[in-house]
């Protein structure tokens, strides 16, 4: 039986903790609109800033002004939705196409116009994405199984419209 099971709580968008730690369990209250979680493994917050993002068939155009990112780096990504439907939330090898623009590939297809996106770099990944329906103002997410998912840099909650949100993690 594991015994070093801790709790972390957040009022807004932030990291639970710094370091290697396996996310347990989840749970949220929303603010009686639909809201989001996402947890990042991160060192450092996401760019959450003027970042939108296009998919038409399996390639999603990313734009983000002077992003930095180099063909080949890695990201964690969560796509806002845009009339029902988004790209779908990972981690995924980008390709440089200008110095404001990268692309990746999606694993679905389909044709979205542009609206928000978050993301980390420089290792940092994408772990999970919650969603809270306006009517349905607190989620208990199940326990996750096993291990747990394991984060090696921290875990970050990025938060909207969500009052409160807890994990347990060891």
């Amino acid at each position: 039986m594991q015994t070093d099971v801790k709790q972390g709580h957040l009022n807004q968008s932030g990291f639970f903790v710094l370091g290697r730690n396996r996310v347990k369990g989840i749970s949220f209250f929303g603010s009686g609109t639909d809201g989001t979680v996402v947890l990042f493994d991160t060192a450092s917050a996401p760019v959450t800033a003027s970042v939108t993002y296009a998919r038409s068939g399996t390639t999603v155009t990313v734009t983000k002004t002077a992003h930095g990112l180099s063909t080949g780096a890695v990201v964690g990504i969560h796509f806002d939705s845009n009339t029902s439907q988004s790209a779908t939330d990972g981690n995924y090898t980008i390709t440089r196409t200008g110095a404001d623009t990268f692309t990746l590939t999606d694993i679905n297809s389909g044709t979205i116009t542009s609206t928000a996106a978050s993301y980390v770099s420089g290792g940092g990944r994408w772990l999970m994405t919650y969603e809270i329906d306006a009517t349905d103002t607190f989620s208990n997410a199940p326990i996750i199984p096993g291990e747990g998912v394991l984060a090696t840099q921290g875990i970050y909650a990025l938060m909207t419209a969500i009052d409160s949100t807890q994990i347990y993690y060891g």
